[in-house]
């Protein structure tokens, strides 16, 4: 099974340079691999102790990232390596603060492996929530290095636990010890002869809380918003866009949109704004008009969306129309802000909760949404009632980097000179 799987790997590494012709992310996908061994052989001279990081894409990141810096700061002398699959990820955070070297991850070949982890040499490696790369785990058994899995979710419908599974139960078992986010899925790799799992939460509630203690401030939404009702659009596809175009044609006067499309396309950007009646302004725009004399604005750009709800009075997050589901709801709840999402939500734990709660409200055609929005934006009491509800969600979430970092600490000890106390 493991040559077919390597063979299946190898073939695609000789398909996707013709592919990426035509599609430019899958270009991003293959380019941005080409520098990756120069950049770590140069970026890793003169170093001896590593740690590994690794996200599939931006989610993955941003849930890991509360590990990363706590160990960074616990283990300054060591040299972060992080490493991306998607360009979606790579591309926003290649340039981040919080490891030394970032990039992509060599396709999940043998020798790609091999090499990788004889460059890096990591005395620990952590992957997270996802991703189970079987040669790098392999090699990984082979060198003996701790591996963490960091706030992992497992369902019953995975291969894992299914009869024909056994390749990437074997993958699984290389795992020194698992952090998972619930019982399900401790239950479930326990079925499977896996005992080193602990239920620690979602990482993911320490990253946003973090959020409330820095400055969210904006000058160009302290000029847009005006002292108005704002309803902030985070992470939209265009089926969102669509059903909200027609609210906000119709909606009072005092309301103001934002708008943050999950891809920035300008084809798609044009095709909303064809809908839309009311004055609306880009983001990429804001020098050349006043903003206080725009209704919607529109968000042409990235990494400014958890700033900007801290603006809202109501949040939208896009996502729920597609598959696998909606974006990321806990950034708008911990700022205490009412949420509506589309109809697929069920496949993330933390829109579910808060949706049994009632801080969060699904709604399924324009009619749903127009009613709950009315609601809120009429009704401020009930609809800080709902955003409390989210706020109290987060507070009391938070402590699985604690967890992770506290086990990982007291198990195993880095070969460090000077650890800070």
């Amino acid at each position: 099974m493991r040559f077919a799987y390597s063979l299946l790997i190898r073939f695609a590494a000789l398909i996707l340079p013709f592919l990426a012709r035509f599609n430019a992310k899958l270009q991003r996908f293959v380019e941005g691999r080409k520098s990756v061994w120069q950049t770590l052989e140069k970026g890793l001279q003169g170093r001896q102790k590593t740690l590994w990081f690794h996200a599939a894409s931006l989610g993955e990141y941003e849930q890991g990232l509360p590990v990363m810096e706590v160990l960074k700061a616990k283990y300054p002398e060591y040299t972060f390596v992080l490493t991306f699959f998607s360009p979606s990820g790579y591309e926003v955070r290649k340039n981040n603060s919080i490891a030394d070297i970032t990039v992509y991850l060599p396709l999940d070949t043998p020798e790609n492996a091999r090499r990788f982890l004889q460059t890096v040499q990591p005395e620990m490696a952590f992957f997270i929530k996802y991703e189970f790369w079987p040669n790098y785990l392999n090699q990984l058994r082979q060198q003996a290095v701790p591996t963490y899995l960091i706030s992992g979710v497992f369902r019953p419908n995975q291969v894992f636990f299914k009869v024909y599974g056994g390749f990437y139960r074997k993958a699984l078992r290389t795992f020194s010890h698992f952090f998972v986010q619930n019982d399900v899925s401790k239950t479930l790799l326990q079925s499977i002869g896996i005992k080193a799992v602990s239920v620690s939460g979602d990482t993911r509630f320490d990253r946003v809380n973090t959020v409330l203690q820095r400055d969210n401030a904006l000058d160009f939404m302290e000029e847009f918003t005006h002292d108005a009702t704002v309803i902030v659009i985070g992470s939209s596809w265009p089926k969102d866009e669509e059903l909200l175009a027609h609210y906000m044609n119709e909606a009072p006067e005092n309301l103001k949109f934002v708008l943050a499309p999950h891809n920035i396309k300008i084809e798609q950007l044009n095709a909303f704004e064809t809908q839309l009646k009311r004055p609306s302004v880009r983001y990429s725009q804001r020098d050349t008009v006043s903003l206080q004399d725009y209704s919607i604005l529109i968000v042409d750009t990235v990494g400014l969306l958890t700033k900007i709800y801290a603006y809202a009075d109501i949040a939208y997050v896009g996502g729920g129309f597609g598959y696998p589901g909606v974006h990321n709801v806990l950034e708008p709840a911990t700022f205490g802000i009412p949420i509506v999402v589309g109809p697929h939500y069920d496949h993330f734990a933390e829109a579910t909760a808060l949706v049994h709660l009632g801080g969060c409200v699904s709604i399924s055609n324009e009619s749903e949404l127009k009613t709950i929005l009315d609601t809120w934006v009429a009704n401020t009491i009930e609809r800080e009632e709902k955003g409390k509800l989210c706020a109290t969600f987060i507070q009391k979430n938070t402590g699985a980097t604690e967890h992770i970092v506290s086990y990982i600490t007291t198990n195993y000890k880095p070969t460090l000179t000077h650890e800070k106390m």
